[in-house]
């Protein structure tokens, strides 16, 4: 039966999906959706997963991302936009929330919440942007602790717990790689380097850990863009394009925003619109029709048999 009201993909499915697609050896491209209604597009548009964004979150609900925002926030939107694809999502946990035991309460939440998996940071808690200065890390040990319990705590071994180190920035790149093997070795499932600077440290940094790998192509930031085909051949299992699609939408939003203001009209913004029937086309909406009438259509006769 076509999609109504959710996808039609387990929790489970979309789990098992992910890990299969990080042991495959093509780059698993996850852009960033920070509505359902742009995960729908990312599924359409033919990507392998949906990534939810901390900042992005954060923005949306119009604060900076220096670790406002809550476990029931997040969870409550990866809620949403999980329900409605049928691909892996993966969400920013930040920092676990708190101490290890709310890295641990994280991941089941999380788990409940339908996502494929979770990435937490070893950034001192608050934490910040992770292009930006300012940020400061924890030690080690206390990130293999976060690592250790997310890891106990899930009850389905295939979500994906991914360990974020901030280190780069901060230590220095062979000071990122140490910290990589340690929490691969507290029982990451996937690593993500955060603020590389470019090619040749991605290459490095591969070249040194032998866990899935996560890169973060996020625009304005301290890391060179680099393309999917790249970091495949580089040896990467993950992209993430975290905060693009809000840019895009916003940009537009603040475009057209300013063309209303100075003529008192959307006429000449139409043809930069999304058409009503394309909008209706994503929704699946003939879909709830022919539910609605699946259900409705019977006979009181046929009722009483």
């Amino acid at each position: 039966m076509a999609r109504v009201i959710a996808a039609p993909s387990s929790a489970g499915d979309k789990r098992r999906a992910f890990r299969a697609g990080l042991a495959s050896g093509k780059i698993q491209r996850l852009p960033g959706a920070f509505s359902p209604l742009v995960a729908m597009a990312v599924q359409r548009a033919g990507f392998e997963g949906v990534y939810v964004s901390g900042a992005a979150l954060s923005a949306d609900l119009g604060l900076p991302d220096i670790g406002l925002t809550t476990l029931t926030e997040v969870a409550g939107r990866g809620q949403q936009i999980a329900r409605v694809t049928g691909l892996p999502t993966l969400i920013d946990a930040d920092t676990g929330f708190g101490e290890p035991m709310s890295a641990a309460r994280t991941v089941t939440v999380l788990e409940d919440a339908g996502v494929a998996g979770a990435h937490f940071e070893d950034q001192v808690n608050p934490k910040r942007c992770g292009h930006l200065d300012g940020k400061a890390v924890v030690p080690v040990a206390d990130m293999v602790q976060r690592i250790r319990a997310a890891v106990s705590a899930r009850r389905d071994q295939d979500f994906v717990v991914c360990a974020r180190t901030d280190a780069r920035a901060l230590e220095g790149l062979e000071a990122a790689i140490d910290r990589a093997k340690a929490y691969a070795d507290a029982g990451a499932d996937l690593v993500f380097t955060e603020a590389l600077a470019d090619e040749a440290e991605f290459e490095k940094f591969r070249a040194a850990v032998h866990v899935p790998l996560l890169a973060n192509m996020t625009e304005f930031g301290k890391s060179e863009l680099l393309s999917a085909q790249t970091l495949e051949n580089l040896g990467y299992n993950v992209v993430i394009y975290p905060v693009t699609t809000l840019r895009l939408a916003m940009y537009a939003v603040e475009q057209g925003l300013r063309d209303i203001a100075e003529t008192g009209t959307q006429q000449a913004l139409l043809d930069r619109m999304q058409h009503r029937s394309e909008l209706y086309d994503l929704l699946q909406y003939e879909n709830y029709n022919t539910f609605d009438s699946g259900i409705f259509n019977f006979s009181l006769e046929e009722s009483r048999l």
